[in-house]
C-alpha cells in the first residue's frame, strides 16, 4: 500500500535541491518580497508595543494581514500561470490595504507614537509602487482555464 511512494522516477536528488534553493533565493531578493518583510517587521513591532486592548482587537487582524503578504508573493512568484499570479497578487492587495486601514484604527484606540505607524503606511505605500510594476509584468497568455471564469 505504501510502496506507491518508492518510485525511483520521483525521487529528490541533489540537483532539485539546489533548483529548490536557488528559487528560494531569487524570490527572497525580489525587492517586493524584501519591502513585504520590512512591513512583517514593523508591523511585529508595532504590534509588540500596543496596549493590552488594542493588541487584542487589532493585533492578531495585523500580524495576520503582514503574514499572508509575505505568502501570497511566494506563492505568486512561484508558478508561471496568470491566473493563480493574479489571485495571490488579488489577496495581496486586500490584506496590505486592511493593514493600512488598521493604522487608523489604531490610532484613534491606543496612544501609539504617530511615527511608528506613519512608518508602516509608508511602506505599504512603497510596497504598493513595487506591487504596480509587478503585476504589469504577468503574461496573461500564459494560463490555464481552471474554470472558475475569473481573469
Amino acid at each position: 500500500m505504501w510502496n506507491d511512494f518508492d518510485d525511483d522516477d520521483n525521487q529528490w536528488d541533489d540537483g532539485d535541491e539546489e533548483d529548490f534553493r536557488k528559487e528560494q533565493d531569487r524570490i527572497n531578493k525580489h525587492p517586493l518580497m524584501q519591502k513585504a518583510n520590512d512591513i512583517m517587521l514593523l508591523t511585529e513591532t508595532l504590534v509588540g508595543v500596543l496596549d493590552e486592548g488594542a493588541k487584542e482587537m487589532y493585533g492578531t487582524f495585523m500580524l495576520e494581514d503582514a503574514t499572508v503578504i509575505c505568502g501570497k508573493f511566494g506563492g505568486a512568484e512561484g508558478v508561471d500561470d496568470y491566473i493563480l499570479k493574479m489571485e495571490n497578487a488579488v489577496f495581496m492587495k486586500v490584506h496590505a490595504r486592511h493593514l493600512n486601514s488598521m493604522t487608523y484604527s489604531v490610532a484613534m484606540v491606543d496612544n501609539h507614537a504617530e511615527e511608528h505607524l506613519q512608518l508602516l503606511r509608508d511602506a505599504i505605500n512603497d510596497f504598493k509602487a513595487l506591487f504596480v510594476d509587478w503585476v504589469k509584468g504577468f503574461d496573461p497568455s500564459c494560463k490555464y482555464d481552471d474554470g472558475w471564469g475569473l481573469f
